[in-house]
């Protein structure tokens, strides 16, 4: 399915506290196939296209497959940013097009305590997931020269939801969603810090260590 969030054209800035926790658990990574040729890694920041499968460790149930279940598309997510359960951040790292990985990812780096839908709480996940496509992120450089139309070095909310227009319209959906005035709203609302009613480049490319 295509994720209809600002968080995958237009990813809103986290601020995380990390002082005083203790270290994270890690994410188990196994290479299931890598390709003979690798042009680009993937990294933080970057959009990438994903078919995964999820199942639960405790007995092999199948929770999810993007290939079985919902519309059977793949799935674009921005790497590093929160969009996704933080083990796909840590799994899906220097990662190739064409590659597949199978992600052992413990509960603290799923859903937790809590749990979700199929997903008991406190359930440690495993996943295969094979990575179809690396694109430029909405924090690169080259993202933001795109969409500063007046290269006046920051977006106003035209640019944005121009940008936004031409991205859904890209991927099959229709370019006057009504939705695109409550994303604009919502990316002015988390990446405009100073409220001056534009997205310089500094707010834009800004990313926390911690991503």
């Amino acid at each position: 399915m295509f994720l209809f969030s600002v968080c995958l054209i237009f990813p809103s800035l986290f601020v995380f506290v990390t002082g005083g926790k203790l270290p994270e658990p890690e994410v188990k990574i196994e290479v299931l196939h890598k390709p003979f040729m690798c042009y680009r890694k993937s990294k933080y920041g970057d959009m990438l296209l994903v078919h995964h499968e999820g199942y639960l460790e405790s007995n092999g149930t199948l929770f999810f497959s993007s290939r079985k279940h919902g519309d059977t598309n793949p799935v674009w997510f921005t790497l590093g940013i929160r969009e996704v359960i933080k083990g796909w951040d840590k799994g899906l790292k220097d990662m190739c097009a064409g590659e597949r990985r199978k992600l052992t990812v413990p509960s603290s780096l799923a859903y937790g305590k809590e749990g979700k839908g199929k997903i008991p709480p406190g359930s440690i996940l495993i996943f295969d997931i094979e990575l179809m496509e690396i694109r430029n992120g909405p924090r690169s450089h080259d993202s933001f020269r795109e969409m500063d139309l007046n290269d006046d070095w920051k977006l106003c909310r035209e640019e944005v939801r121009e940008y936004l227009k031409k991205e859904f319209e890209k991927h099959g959906y229709s370019p006057n969603d009504t939705n695109h005035e409550v994303m604009v709203d919502d990316i002015f609302k988390n990446e405009d810090e100073d409220e001056d009613g534009f997205i310089s480049a500094r707010e834009f490319t800004y990313q926390h260590d911690e991503l």
